[in-house]
């Protein structure tokens, strides 16, 4: 039992230090000039290449039966769908609101997983999901002129929310480098596919020297790095509970977005006021979840 908790503790650090690394994400985000498609694409080929390069360094094996590759390559559409609607929302609004939107992540995974694993859905997540709604509800109305990023923010939640629950399947049966290497490779040529129909695949001339250094950044470390982390913790902690804690990403993220990107960052006190709701919520289901299991406790609801 202690081994267990200790794992278990691991697993948390671990997924701390990720999500703070994708806090910092949505900055990089900003701060590349190239469009949302081109950022991904660009993304996914350098992470890819700095994976293949840890496989041959530690001389791992990458291969995987057909089923398993076709699995993860399809994945890797709902991955790369995420990831440009999350960079397309900071380029139509700004970090802050795209982080906000993108904590309805736990609102998607309440419903879905227990629907994906054909359980009964908590009375207690349809209330986390409803004061979430509220809270989304709140910043729409007082961030408006944000409506479009919001919504693309709302639906990088979305595809976040279903291939974590993929993902928190797959890693019961293979290595997460694995699963992230195949999956990428997927987003890669849906990604390529997309920019292929949509604009030729005309890719930008060159990078300029910032460009090129965020991208690297992004990656290796924000994308390799913390994508193999996130979904290595999967194996230990329930997709629910990672995305409560990947909720911490916002207040990162807003942090971090007010000390690069000062004014531009803030927003109306209505906002904040959506924000501390969401955040609020996100915070006390954990407290709440454990007096619902206990033995005395009864809910009304349900």
């Amino acid at each position: 039992m202690p081994l267990i908790k200790s794992t278990i503790s691991q697993n948390l650090i671990i997924l701390h230090i990720t999500v703070f690394i994708w806090g910092f994400t949505g900055i990089l985000g900003a701060l590349i000039t190239v469009n949302a498609a081109y950022l991904v694409w660009y993304r996914v080929i350098i992470a890819i290449i700095s994976l293949f390069g840890y496989f041959c360094f530690k001389g791992i094996s990458i291969k995987v039966s057909i089923g398993t590759f076709l699995k993860l390559f399809f994945t890797g559409a709902i991955v790369a769908a995420h990831w440009i609607l999350f960079f397309q929302s900071i380029k139509m609004s700004t970090v802050s609101v795209t982080l906000i939107s993108l904590s309805s992540l736990t609102l998607f995974t309440a419903i879905l997983e227990p629907l994906f694993k054909k359980q009964k859905i908590s009375s207690l997540e349809i209330f986390t999901g409803l004061m979430i709604i509220f809270g989304i509800y709140m910043i729409f109305k007082f961030e408006s002129r944000y409506s479009a990023g919001i919504i693309c923010g709302l639906l990088s939640a979305l595809c976040a929310s279903i291939f974590s629950i993929i993902n928190s399947k797959q890693i019961q049966n293979r290595p997460a480098p694995i699963i992230s290497f195949y999956e990428l490779i997927g987003a890669w040529v849906w990604v390529s596919i997309y920019l292929l129909i949509s604009e030729g695949l005309r890719a930008p001339v060159q990078l300029d020297q910032s460009d090129f250094f965020f991208l690297l950044i992004l990656g290796t470390i924000c994308t390799s790095l913390a994508y193999v982390a996130g979904v290595s913790v999967m194996k230990e902690l329930s997709a629910f509970r990672v995305a409560l804690i990947t909720n911490l990403e916002p207040i990162y993220g807003i942090i971090l977005a007010l000390m690069f990107f000062g004014k531009k960052e803030q927003m109306t006190p209505g906002f904040y006021a959506g924000a501390i709701i969401v955040l609020g919520t996100i915070f006390l289901y954990p407290y709440l979840k454990d007096l619902k299991q206990k033995p005395n406790f009864k809910t009304p609801i349900g």
